[in-house]
């Protein structure tokens, strides 16, 4: 099992906590947390692209513009033909959803993968306790700088931390996740990711 150091907010070593090998030591399977990816990305995606494509959703009268033979131009049914100015669109984008689902064996295996990217990366630390005294910015920054953390971290916390997020709200690379919420995306999109020995316990509960 891989051993991990427990610091405090000034990065000193207070203890170790051991993680489990089923959940930071797996074999990496990048089509898998591409396609996690995917599916964030998708579900995100408005869907909202709409064309006129029938006479119902057209101003217009459904009246044949002229008779059919005699005039010397081409037969038309109607003004709202695709053909003409104005008239419907074929083969249009309609509202749509782009979301699709992934099954639970397969996000597990995806977080799995990335969480023990991040381990082997060094870029996952424990800290001892993440309970700030007030929900000031300047205490968040502070425990950003006393931990040597860039701009882009993560905080995984067991349960909800009001102080902590609403100090980070104003730090606009800095976020706080519940571990009910952990997800690839978020993870990658982070450099370093920080936890508490009860948040990395919640983590191995979820993904065991």
């Amino acid at each position: 099992m891989p051993e991990l150091n427990i610091v405090d907010s000034k990065n000193k070593k207070v203890g170790t906590v051991e993680a489990s090998q089923d959940v930071f030591e797996v074999q990496c399977r990048e089509e898998l947390v591409q396609r996690y990816v995917t599916m964030q990305l998708a579900a995100r995606r408005g869907g909202n692209a709409a064309t006129k494509q029938n006479k119902g959703e057209l101003h217009g009268s459904n009246a044949k513009p002229w008779r059919q033979k005699g005039t010397g131009r081409a037969r038309a049914g109607n003004t709202r033909s695709p053909i003409w100015r104005g008239g419907m669109t074929v083969f249009g984008p309609s509202p749509r959803s782009y979301a699709f689902g992934l099954s639970k064996k397969s996000k597990k295996i995806a977080l799995k993968a990335v969480l023990t990217d991040r381990l082997k990366g060094e870029n996952f630390t424990v800290i001892d306790s993440l309970n700030l005294e007030n929900p000031k910015t300047k205490e968040a920054a502070a425990l950003l700088a006393g931990l040597g953390l860039p701009a882009k971290t993560l905080f995984i916390v067991a349960e909800k931390n009001a102080n902590l997020q609403l100090a980070v709200r104003n730090l606009p690379r800095t976020d706080v996740l519940l571990v009910d919420g952990l997800n690839v995306f978020d993870l990658l999109a982070h450099e370093k990711i920080v936890c508490t020995p009860e948040a990395l316990k919640k983590i191995e509960e979820r993904l065991n």
